[in-house]
């Protein structure tokens, strides 16, 4: 049942993706059910986030069309045909934890993206709100021979990644705050979730997890911090499918360096996107505060932080930074 349901849901959002009116009754005969049916389809959709309306006489629309995701595009991009590294779901749960659940039978370098979570986490705990077709929502598995000890600053050098990957489609001045999230303008953009699973003393992976703005929906709620998206401040379009292809290609090919250099050949790179260098600082980890002046990072990922004259490093952990 819940196959099915799931099914009709796909078939009904790719017939109203392109913005246009389409009857409750035409819908109905397209996936074979009434059109009642189709009202409680809907009401669903926009349970998820899409700005589904309806107007008597005319059906139902989207606000605004929207771009879905393109497996077949984005291999094409990447070059290559292989599609058990890539694979794209409507409404998942998370793509961390689909991840994390197959993660010993996942080749190297595999990216779940969904169109929706369900259940999206961030950082400590924190939800990561997920309308449908809104953002990019994906995970990237990737196994370090070296273990633990090779990962440090592994979120730094995400988020490295993604700038970079901005700035390759014309989205420029975007800062980075320590330890995983994209600012514009002192809002957030995107971010970065790293979760690691192994043991000590042998090859650990990490499940790398981000998440960026692309055109939220004006009615959305449950964000509880100031945000941006890249519709509000590319001058141009943004093609879903490119950016992901765009980030995965930028990633992968940053890792392979990451995993036999360390973060220092990206130290620069960092510095010059420092959200808060030179900046009179707090770390707040529980009801713990130590401030300083933000000195950037060092090799290990940690926060360089000064204080009374003394260059302290902090680690990540449960530990945020906030400016005073």
């Amino acid at each position: 049942m819940r196959k099915r349901a799931a099914k009709i849901r796909t078939q009904l959002i790719q017939q109203l993706a392109n913005g246009e009116f389409n009857s409750g009754e035409a819908l109905g005969e397209l996936v074979g059910v009434s059109r009642s049916a189709i009202a409680n389809h809907m009401k669903y959709l926009i349970d998820i986030g899409l700005d589904v309306f309806s107007v008597k006489g005319r059906g139902y629309r989207l606000a605004q069309p929207i771009q879905l995701l393109d497996q077949g595009k984005i291999l094409r991009i990447l070059g290559h045909s292989n599609k058990d590294l890539v694979e794209v779901v409507n409404i998942i749960n998370s793509t961390n934890t689909y991840i994390k659940e197959r993660l010993k039978d996942l080749p190297q370098g595999f990216v779940c993206i969904a169109e929706s979570q369900t259940n999206g986490r961030g950082r400590r705990g924190k939800t990561w709100v997920s309308p449908f077709g809104s953002s990019v929502y994906m995970s990237m598995a990737w196994t370090f021979r070296g273990g633990y000890q090779s990962m440090a600053g592994l979120s730094l050098l995400v988020g490295i990644a993604i700038n970079r990957a901005l700035k390759e489609i014309g989205v420029n001045d975007c800062k980075l705050k320590w330890p995983n999230d994209i600012y514009h303008d002192f809002r957030k953009l995107a971010g970065i979730l790293v979760e690691v699973e192994g043991q000590v003393g042998s090859d650990a992976s990490a499940v790398i997890g981000i998440g960026i703005n692309i055109n939220l929906p004006s009615t959305i709620d449950g964000i509880d911090q100031p945000f941006i998206d890249l519709t509000s401040i590319s001058e141009n379009p943004v093609d879903r499918n490119e950016l992901i292809a765009l980030l995965i290609s930028t990633l992968t090919k940053m890792l392979k360096e990451f995993e036999t250099r360390g973060l220092a050949p990206f130290m620069a790179e960092w510095k010059d996107a420092d959200l808060f260098y030179n900046e009179y600082v707090y770390l707040e980890s529980g009801s713990n505060r130590i401030h300083g002046i933000s000195k950037g990072i060092n090799e290990s990922g940690a926060l360089l932080l000064e204080n009374a004259g003394k260059l302290t490093p902090h680690h990540g952990g449960e530990i945020s930074v906030r400016k005073v």
